[in-house]
């Protein structure tokens, strides 16, 4: 991953270059966001920095000298990748270098994915969650004794370290005290997850929440969506990349018209509109129910904005941005919004836990009406 591609973490990666350019680069950092906010992608971005052999203040790589090369199709000596794995055969052992082809594949199509997503890719049946065993965590003692190949650094990636278990009590001693010039960069998603004797071994570098832009950036550049599916996606994804790639596969319908179909039977009070719109809803996932009503949420918000903030501009696409500015004329109260999103939640909580989605459908737009009116429906 190169550097200028990690968007909506600048503060993490200027964190990670004050600390490199204060000659006093901590020996372990732990990278920790949610999922999808581009932990593993940062922590490549960086190892791939410190390998470089013609860096920039800046934290750009040169992109060009053997070691960039190398890093960038994660085949450098000298950056070693532990992550959860399964046994690929039968007889087999769990362990990262059995899984590594597949796992450099995985990762340049799919840096932002989640473990799922990995194991996923892999084949593995439910019942085999990944783990990082105890005979991995000592080949990394083993592998990182060893005098490094070709860089100034030996750097240890270890994705997910809340895999680890108890096992990670076997590396306690390498990460306190590692060789000269080691580096063990580990992207964790929760603390809770992670050896307490582990986790005070290191460096903190917090990851923040991704906004729409960064995903629906990320969405086009790395994944190279078209720019009118990212920015659909990115609205629904809640700052998760890999979210925003599950809203694009799960979508066999265009949203915004979907929206209007909705929005001109509830506006107009037609009936009649109001449910060829559930009939078609109704032959939908309930993962596509529950996406399109949070695009809903999403434009509303933006509608209010532009009502409430002067020359606020929402970072929608055009056909979207004109609709979301029709919409704010209406000039709803804040209770009446309130209302909406309320309603428009507790449906999506019914659609979650398999209700009809018909009957939730239909009371959810008569309820919106009613909120138009100023009154309110009866709850499901």
């Amino acid at each position: 991953m190169q550097w200028n591609a990690i968007y909506g973490q600048d503060k993490a990666k200027q964190g990670l270059l004050n600390y490199y350019q204060s000659e006093h680069l901590p020996h372990a950092i732990m990278i920790l966001g949610k999922e999808g906010t581009g932990g593993l992608a940062l922590a490549l971005a960086f190892a791939r920095y410190l390998l470089c052999e013609e860096k920039a203040a800046d934290g750009t790589a040169c992109g060009v000298c053997p070691a960039c090369l190398k890093t960038e199709n994660l085949v450098h000596p000298d950056l070693h990748l532990t992550f959860p794995s399964v046994p690929m055969k039968a007889g087999e052992k769990a362990m990262s270098k059995n899984n590594i082809s597949e796992f450099r594949k995985f990762v340049h199509e799919n840096p932002y994915g989640s473990v799922f997503d990995w194991l996923q890719f892999v084949g593995a049946t439910s019942n085999q969650k990944g783990n990082i065993s105890a005979e991995e965590c000592r080949q990394m003692i083993e592998t990182l004794s060893l005098k490094a190949s070709e860089g100034a650094y030996k750097i240890q990636v270890i994705w997910r370290p809340e895999y680890l278990g108890k096992e990670g009590n076997i590396l306690l001693k390498l990460i306190e005290e590692p060789p000269p010039n080691t580096v063990f960069l580990l992207v964790a998603e929760s603390t809770d997850g992670v050896l307490d004797t582990i986790l005070s071994r290191t460096q903190l570098v917090r990851l923040q929440p991704l906004g729409a832009e960064a995903v629906q950036s990320i969405l086009m550049q790395h994944y190279r969506i078209s720019e009118r599916d990212a920015a659909q996606a990115a609205q629904i994804a809640e700052g998760n990349v890999a979210q925003g790639l599950g809203v694009l596969q799960q979508s066999e319908k265009d949203l915004l018209e979907l929206l209007k179909q909705w929005f001109n039977g509830v506006f107009t009070f037609n009936g009649l509109l109001i449910g060829k719109w559930v009939e078609l809803m109704d032959k939908t996932s309930k993962v596509q129910q529950k996406n399109f009503l949070l695009f809903a949420q999403q434009l509303l918000a933006h509608a209010f904005r532009i009502q409430l903030i002067p020359g606020y501009q929402p970072p929608l696409p055009e056909d979207e941005l004109q609709f979301v500015r029709r919409l704010s004329t209406r000039n709803f109260s804040a209770d009446t919004i309130s209302s909406m999103d309320e309603s428009i939640s507790k449906a999506i909580y019914h659609i979650e836990r398999n209700a009809n989605a018909k009957i939730v459908l239909l009371h959810l737009s008569v309820s919106l009406q009613y909120t138009l009116k100023g009154t309110t429906l009866k709850a499901l």
